[in-house]
């Protein structure tokens, strides 16, 4: 599996490199600013990119705007992002282009390899990988429609947009399947989306919807 990597801070980079090449992976580029991040995912078209929020030159949001535009020209471009920081606008536009292969995780919440690369693998496989943290600032918008989910509702979108089907989001929360497909049916009521047996499309749709909102 080819991998570009964007990191600016040299030990991470080469930590990264090294973790993702002992499972497997094949780092074809690894860089450390926003242009030359654009310039090897047009360039390599690699089955994932782990990318970082703030690159040089600017350290703002160089990262996630070299990862837009490159999917823009190759739609569906697997892109995970591993940041320090949640950039609201950027990321729910990255997460809402309705084309999967989406990730975002926190660095200083990512406890282990095999969540890592875990995460990487499903993002290359054209899922979502949520960070917890980072669906909660992208769910905080004041949406009534979403202000209408219950407790229980809430915590079921929220392990839908983790990229958990049914039956996962059943074990976390010890509810059977058809219990899950009853809250799932009704938070697509809610939000006025159709329900799909797809469980990265419908978490995309949901947050197309609120990125509309």
């Amino acid at each position: 599996m080819r991998v570009v990597l964007a990191e600016d801070l040299y030990l991470l980079r080469e930590g990264l490199k090294q973790l993702l090449t002992a499972h497997g992976f094949e780092i074809v580029a690894a860089v450390d600013n926003g242009p030359d991040l654009l310039r090897a995912l047009l360039t390599e078209r690699p089955d994932v990119a782990v990318v970082d929020v703030r690159l040089p030159p600017t350290q703002t949001d160089e990262g996630l705007q070299a990862a837009l535009a490159a999917r823009r020209e190759v739609p569906g471009l697997p892109v995970l992002v591993l940041s320090q920081h949640v950039e609201r606008l950027y990321a729910r536009e990255l997460l809402a282009d309705g084309t999967g292969g989406v990730g975002y995780l926190l660095k200083d919440r990512v406890f282990n390899a095999e969540q890592f690369v875990d995460a990487v693998r499903r993002v290359a496989a054209g899922g979502t990988a949520m960070d917890p943290d980072v669906i909660a600032k992208l769910f905080a918008t004041g949406d009534h429609n979403v202000g209408r989910l219950t407790p229980r509702e809430r915590e079921v979108l929220e392990l839908m947009a983790e990229g958990r089907s049914n039956a996962a989001i059943g074990q976390r929360l010890f509810l059977s399947e058809s219990a899950v497909g009853k809250h799932t049916a009704n938070i697509f009521g809610k939000l006025g989306l159709a329900a799909s047996d797809d469980d990265n499309r419908r978490v995309l749709a949901v947050l197309a919807y609120l990125d509309a909102r």
